[in-house]
This record gives structure tokens, C-alpha cells and sequence, in this order.
């Protein structure tokens, strides 16, 4: 039998998936031995922020030029680039690894995103998007663990070379599948600056940007500050790729958040995972002076996150217009980039004067914030 298009989406996702999350801990743990300070960690995201957000902005005209499959290569090319500068754990090669991993993300999301919208009907996106989530979760649980792991006990360049390989796995089931070729589409501006107003004035749009680039700083705070937490409380790198790991497994759950959301609505999901998150994550800041319990509560906060994710991006996607979801998704995309830039400018501000619980208070104050934003999510949805 014939698989199905959300079934090969999915896969599409898994990979992608794979290629992430096996640097996922490895990144953050290798800059701070490379550099030492939490902060200057924090400003050296904040610079990779600001350069995935021009690049990611240039993929509509790329993929205009060479075409999705063409894009495709270029992320992978610059994946497997990425992964030989990381490989050499030295300040000079860590900066444009850093670029390169999140410019190569970027290009296989946009991509696969623009597939999805292409195929995919707008009354089963929902049911997609928990799906999509749900194959994802093996790679999430399972990768941030396992690069560290392998890096402390096989060879320190293993993940970088899995998720280069992983890459080309990607390509080719890319290349080799029928999505690869592209139906015909009118002949718009190439130019992605130009939707940028177009996109802010509609609210709809404004509303699921805003509520997913938080959502996204959150996970980001948690990926990249719950490890260093655990080196800098006594804990090991492991240990940090543990936390990550179990705090990102419970998508698992994400087809019963899913069902919640059909059942009793968006609105009310991501009321209650906003607020649930924001909550807990204040308790954990002021429970890490106890490594182990402040950990547990770290992870009890990931669980209300991933409530969220029940819901996906299904706001975006059936607020967008068909004829421009080219460069709309492109802008829409940029919380990724929003969610890399602010909050480590954010915190290398605040870790002048406070120490890392000061963190996740204001990460879960953001979450409490946006749990406001929620009333204005329709009804209906």
C-alpha cells in the first residue's frame, strides 16, 4: 500500500528532526566550555539570532532561483559544513557553525512547510500537525541525550557527522519522492521584505506569530539553559542531555493534546499550557538550589509546554491566503529567529546583575503574559 501524504510529510519531519537534535545539547554545552560565561554564551546566540533571521528571510528568493529541491541541497550542504566547523571545538569555528546549523534548519523548514501547505487540505492540517509532532518525537526525546553521549564516549565529532548524514538521508527521500516536483504557481515579487508589513497588518497572522515566537523562546530557553544548569549546579553534560531529552519526550502526549484541542478547542489548550508553563517555570527559578529538585520541576514545566503543541501552528495555517504562502510562510517562520534573537539579549542583560534563575523567571513570566493573549484567539478554533 501506498503511504500517505501526511505519512511521508512526517517522515520528511522525522529526519529534519534527527539532523536538529542530535547538536541539540552538544551546541550550548560546547560554547560554554569554549567560552566559559553564561553570558557570553547568551550574546553569542544573540549573534546567530540576528544572522539566521537576514538568512531565513532570503529563502523565498533562493528557492525562487534554484527551486525547492535546489534549497534543499543548499541547507544540506551547509549542514554538513556546519557540523566540520563544530567538529574542531574552537571559538573560531563555533560562531559560523552556529550560523550555518541554524540557516540549514531554516531552509529544510520552509521547504517542507511550503510541501505541506502545497498537498495538504486546510481542513486537515490539524490532524497533521499532531501527527507530524508525534513522528518527531522519537528524534526529540531521544537526540539531545543521545549526542552528548556519544561525544563523552565514542568520539567528540560522532553527532556532528549523524546530522550531516541525516541531512543527506533528507535529500535524497526528498529528491526521490513526488513532492519534488513543483506544481506551477503565479509569478509574484521574490522580494520576502515586501510581505513583512503585509503580514503584521492582518491579526490573525500577528496573533499566531506572536503566541508561536513565545512559545519557541520558551523551548529555546529550556534547550540551551537546562543543560548549562545542570554543568554549572554539579551535574554532568548527560545529565543536562537527560533533562533536555524527558523534558522534550513527553510529545509523545501530543496526539492526546491534539484531541483536547478538537475537543474543547484551541482557545482553551493553549490558555491553560500558557498559563500552566508560565507558572511552573517561576517555581523551578526558585527551586534551583537544590540541582535534582530543581531539575524535576524543570521537567514538569516542559510537560505543561507541550500541551501547546497540541495545536501546532494550525493558527497560522488556516489564516494564511494560498496565493502568498510563499513569502508568508518565510515571515511566518521568523519567530524561530525572533525566538534565537530576543530572549539571549534579553538574558545576557539580565545575567549581568542576577544569576541563571533569573532565566526562567522571566521566561515564565512571557509564558503568563501570552496566556493573556489567548482570549483573542476565536472561538470557533
Amino acid at each position: 500500500m501506498r503511504p500517505g501524504k501526511s505519512t511521508i510529510f512526517s517522515v520528511f519531519f522525522f529526519l529534519m528532526g534527527l539532523a536538529q537534535t542530535i547538536v541539540l545539547t552538544v551546541l550550548p554545552v560546547q560554547s560554554f566550555h569554549l567560552l566559559g560565561d553564561v553570558r557570553d554564551v547568551s550574546l553569542v546566540y544573540l549573534g546567530v539570532g540576528i544572522a539566521g533571521f537576514g538568512g531565513r528571510l532570503a529563502i523565498p528568493l533562493v528557492v525562487r532561483v534554484v527551486r525547492r529541491l535546489g534549497a534543499l541541497i543548499l541547507g544540506t550542504v551547509s549542514l554538513c559544513l556546519s557540523g566540520a566547523l563544530l567538529a574542531t571545538e574552537t571559538p573560531i569555528g563555533l560562531v559560523p557553525g552556529l550560523v550555518l546549523n541554524v540557516f540549514a534548519i531554516a531552509c529544510f523548514e520552509i521547504v517542507l512547510n511550503l510541501c505541506v501547505l502545497e498537498h495538504i487540505a486546510r481542513a486537515e492540517l490539524g490532524r497533521f500537525e499532531a501527527k507530524r509532532i508525534f513522528f518527531a518525537a522519537a528524534p526529540w526525546t531521544f537526540g539531545p541525550w543521545l549526542g552528548v553521549w556519544l561525544q563523552a564516549n565514542v568520539a567528540h565529532w560522532v553527532p556532528f557527522a549523524i546530522s550531516a548524514a541525516t541531512a543527506c538521508a533528507l535529500l535524497a527521500a526528498f529528491g526521490s519522492s513526488r513532492f519534488a516536483v513543483e506544481r506551477a504557481a503565479p509569478q509574484r515579487s521574490a522580494n520576502p521584505l515586501r510581505y513583512v508589513p503585509r503580514f503584521f497588518a492582518q491579526p490573525r497572522l500577528v496573533l499566531a506569530w506572536v503566541l508561536a515566537a513565545g512559545r519557541s523562546s520558551w523551548w529555546g530557553m529550556f534547550q540551551v539553559y537546562a543543560p548549562i544548569f545542570a554543568v554549572k549546579s554539579g551535574l554532568d553534560a548527560e545529565t543536562g542531555g537527560a533533562i533536555v531529552s524527558i523534558g522534550i519526550g513527553t510529545m509523545w502526549l501530543v496526539p492526546l493534546w491534539g484531541w483536547v484541542g478538537r475537543r474543547y478547542g484551541i482557545r482553551s489548550l493553549y490558555g491553560f499550557g500558557y498559563a500552566a508553563t508560565g507558572a511552573v517555570s517561576v517555581s523551578a527559578a526558585v527551586l534551583m538550589g537544590a540541582p535534582v529538585l530543581g531539575a524535576a520541576v524543570l521537567l514538569l514545566a516542559a510537560f505543561a509546554a507541550e500541551s501547546i503543541d497540541g495545536g501546532g501552528n494550525s493558527l497560522y495555517l488556516r489564516a494564511v491566503h494560498p496565493y502568498e504562502r510563499g513569502e508568508m510562510t518565510a515571515v511566518f517562520a521568523s519567530y524561530r529567529d525572533v525566538a534565537q534573537l530576543v530572549p539571549p539579549g534579553v538574558f545576557s542583560i539580565l545575567l549581568t546583575a542576577f544569576d541563571l534563575p533569573a532565566v526562567f523567571v522571566a521566561g515564565g513570566a512571557m509564558m503568563l503574559g501570552l496566556a493573556g493573549l489567548t482570549r483573542y484567539i476565536p472561538r470557533r478554533f
